[in-house]
């Protein structure tokens, strides 16, 4: 059932209880002493009767306000806190993320390095390759002579 609709039940079953009173009193009254009101006074006293009932309806309404106004104060209030955990969050992972890309960039550097290193090891090992290729053709150029002038 609706939130309101439980409110309405509520006002209703205060009122059939006021009505109750009321006329017992007014049974009671009419018992003892039988007393006869004109027209006018019996309206002004139904008036009467419906503002106070009104009042009450009112007051409930009031009463109901207050408390939806305290939850929607609390829910707003957690809904900041979360809003600034969140924020919190947000800030620790863009802090995050900028160690991260410094660790790459350094990372990257350092690769960088390595591979300057092995090409500069590279072209050491070429060279070194060529001297190794004119050493043996010269071993197989002299290996040749001794072996014409062997002959």
């Amino acid at each position: 059932m609706e939130a309101s609709g439980l409110e309405r039940w509520k006002a209703a079953i205060v009122n059939l209880t006021e009505m109750e009173t009321t006329l017992g009193s007014l049974q009671k009254m009419l018992v003892k002493k039988a007393v006869f009101v004109d027209d006018e006074s019996f309206s002004q006293a139904t008036l009467v009767s419906d503002q106070a009932r009104t009042i009450k309806a009112l007051e409930q309404r009031v009463e109901t306000l207050e408390r939806e106004l305290d939850a929607a104060i609390t829910a707003a209030a957690r809904a900041r806190a979360e809003k600034r955990q969140a924020e919190a969050g947000q800030r620790a992972a863009e802090l995050h993320a900028q160690e991260l890309s410094k660790e790459l960039e350094n990372t990257t550097k350092v690769f960088e390095l390595h591979m300057e290193e092995l090409r500069a090891k590279q072209e050491v090992i070429a060279r070194k390759d060529e001297e190794i290729k004119v050493l043996e053709a010269i071993i197989q150029t002299l290996s040749g002579k001794v072996s014409v002038s062997d002959a």
